[in-house]
């Protein structure tokens, strides 16, 4: 009987042995796609690289970012580019994200694109200029029991341009949720105008590797590494009434943007809504007040899902779609600025339309 036992487990073992031989051989021969070069907007950057991972990250390794709010989990849809030769076929997880015009225009996801030989990339032009920064933590308060603000100094280079309104890409380095370095996108709230520091407001999301990192390990005084600047989210320039729709984190670009507007001088006709469940869910009143003392033309309007007894509220109760609702008539000749989960932006949108503004005039940043 023990010596049955002896056998199988040393067969058991081989087994193993020749199975992790195979994987080896596998790796370096199938999965081996040697040197590849990838032309960006018809040679206006070349890339020598090795093939075998997604076009993501190829790029990132050249120093050339592509925005992506998930981190390359193919969860968000952001890292789309035109491959015009050499991508093959679509892959299955890139499909939800993709429309019948996009397919046609040779679209594909750059994170679920792995590279497996020469490519022809066209890529915005603004995104050659992204930079990475080495950043050191200067700040970090809770602003409610599940948001942290965020101020990274930047340390090399030590300036960044970009709007309000834009965002940007912080690193997360290796540690018990992550074996390896994650990405991910956070607007900044920050005002352009203060180019050696940058400030987030961040959510703590259950199990988020970032959010986790930021909320329960990260110091005053850490390093961290970011790129950037991303992002088409800001303010036109033109004198329509500003809608303004946020909840949670969803402050921070806007934040920006009407802190630059006052910043400015730009009196802009302007009315906030922003939605939370309760009262401790609430954040940076005082500011926002100060803010209409400053800007005669800027109205802030919060509001309280389901707020507890002892909130004591006495503002604005129930959804935020209602609230915008009963407080707007003609919006024909209105802007919107959304930000927030893909389910508040589109119930927002169906009531921003049904108020007359056409829906070219309806900006949003929606968290994947």
């Amino acid at each position: 009987m023990l010596l049955a036992l002896v056998i199988s487990i040393g067969a058991m073992c081989a087994i193993s042995a020749v199975l992790a031989i195979i994987m080896v051989i596998a790796e370096s021969t199938i999965g081996n796609y040697g040197e590849v070069s990838i032309s960006i907007n018809d040679g206006d950057k070349k890339i020598d690289a090795r093939g075998g991972k997604p076009l993501l990250t190829t790029l990132k390794e050249a120093n050339v970012f592509i925005p992506s709010a998930c981190g390359g989990r193919g969860s968000c849809g952001l890292c789309k580019c035109k491959v015009k030769s050499g991508a093959g076929e679509i892959m299955p997880t890139e499909l939800p994200w993709l429309s019948e015009a996009e397919k046609a225009d040779h679209v594909r996801l750059s994170c679920q694109l792995k590279v497996k030989g020469d490519l022809q990339v066209e890529i915005d032009p603004a995104l050659l200029y992204v930079r990475e920064f080495r950043t050191t933590v200067v700040g970090l308060v809770n602003l409610t029991h599940d948001i942290k603000q965020l101020t990274l100094k930047l340390d090399d280079p030590n300036s960044m341009d970009y709007k309000a309104g834009q965002f940007v890409q912080i690193e997360t380095p290796v540690y018990e949720r992550t074996d390896e370095p994650v990405y991910r996108a956070y607007s900044m709230s920050s005002v352009p105008s203060s180019k050696n520091t940058i400030e987030m407001e961040i959510r703590l999301v259950p199990d988020g590797i970032c959010t986790t990192y930021v909320h329960k390990y990260l110091k005053v005084g850490d390093k961290m590494t970011v790129n950037g600047p991303y992002g088409e989210f800001h303010r036109s320039e033109n004198d329509r009434h500003m809608i303004c729709i946020a909840g949670g984190s969803g402050m921070a670009p806007l934040k920006s943007i009407l802190y630059d507007m006052r910043e400015k001088g730009i009196n802009r006709k302007a009315t906030y809504f922003f939605g939370a469940k309760s009262k401790r869910d609430l954040f940076l009143l005082d500011e926002m007040k100060q803010l209409e003392r400053d800007m005669p033309s800027f109205t802030f309007i919060p509001a309280l899902s389901a707020p507890d007894a002892e909130d004591k509220w006495e503002g604005e109760t129930g959804l935020i779609t209602n609230i915008v609702d009963c407080h707007t008539e003609d919006l024909s000749n209105a802007e919107a600025y959304l930000c927030g989960s893909p389910f508040m932006i589109d119930a927002c949108i169906v009531v921003l339309k049904k108020h007359g503004m056409p829906e070219a005039n309806i900006f949003y940043d929606k968290f994947s």
